[in-house]
């Protein structure tokens, strides 16, 4: 297989309590989304489900909303200490509370030794470019943590506008050029936006969460394969998709070598400023 001796980092998944899995605004998902359909998901089971993949380190990530936090950064930081072979922290913060939300971010960083700061704007119904997430930017500057997002259509019922790329996160990339940004998802609709940024500020990483190589959009393809090659990361967004599945797809995108590599942990590494694999 493709990435048969090559590390794998897998730069967005979570592990789900029972509530989270529950949540009414999954519901679209779990029509037409396999293994989203269980009350529970041990932690075994993903542990399992990653190191049968051969998935060397998994960025586990927490999340917030206007109801409070969903998966908190505890939950996030108790499994990252059970399991530190396999998982590291990238935590969340609450947008409607600046000063808690700066707290946050500092006590992610300080406290729990987080690698990142996740906030999904569908969740929240803003934009990036929204005065809340400034603070929060501030902060991950402050702390050198990549802000993390979602770009791209909303599975969830929940609104799509606050995932475009072009003007909401352009705005953002502008005003901060200190700022690394990982934009989950591919950017679908808008991948075509998402890939531009990507090649017009250096600090910008797209990672492939949510979705299997078979359905990554031939403009994507060629942005991996080419000028891109140093700016995508390899993600699942376990338990959506199992990181088996994600793998079990690389021979068909016939990337050469160098660029296997920096796809599945070197733009990682370099996104993150960590040693993600041993």
């Amino acid at each position: 297989m493709a990435h048969d001796g090559v590390p794998v980092v897998d730069a967005l998944m979570q592990h789900p309590t029972p509530e989270f899995l529950g949540h009414e605004m999954f519901a679209s998902l779990r029509r037409w989304q396999a293994g989203l359909d269980v009350e529970e998901i041990p932690l075994e089971w993903t542990v399992q489900a990653f190191e049968s993949a051969g998935v060397d380190t998994a960025l586990l990530s927490a999340w917030w909303g206007p109801e409070g936090p969903l998966l908190t950064n505890d939950h996030v930081a108790s499994i990252a200490e059970a399991h530190p072979e396999l998982f590291v922290g990238v935590g969340s913060v609450p947008l409607d509370d600046p000063m808690a939300a700066v707290r946050e971010v500092r006590r992610c960083a300080e406290e729990f030794g987080f690698v990142g700061i996740r906030v999904v704007p569908w969740l929240w119904e803003l934009p990036p470019d929204d005065r809340r997430y400034y603070p929060v930017y501030a902060a991950c500057v402050e702390h050198d943590l990549p802000f993390c997002l979602q770009v791209g259509h909303t599975g969830p019922l929940k609104p799509s506008e606050p995932g475009r790329p072009i003007p909401y996160l352009d705005n953002v990339l502008r005003e901060f050029p200190e700022l690394t940004v990982v934009a989950g998802h591919i950017g679908h609709p808008w991948t075509e936006e998402l890939l531009t940024l990507a090649t017009k500020y250096e600090n910008v990483y797209v990672d492939t969460s949510a979705y299997k190589p078979k359905r990554y959009p031939d403009e994507f393809v060629e942005f991996l394969r080419g000028h891109g090659r140093d700016r995508v990361l390899f993600g699942t967004n376990y338990p959506m998709i199992q990181p088996g599945d994600c793998l079990a797809g690389l021979d068909g995108l016939e990337l050469d070598g160098e660029t296997t590599r920096a796809f599945l942990h070197e733009n990682a590494e370099t996104a993150f400023g960590v040693d993600l694999v041993e």
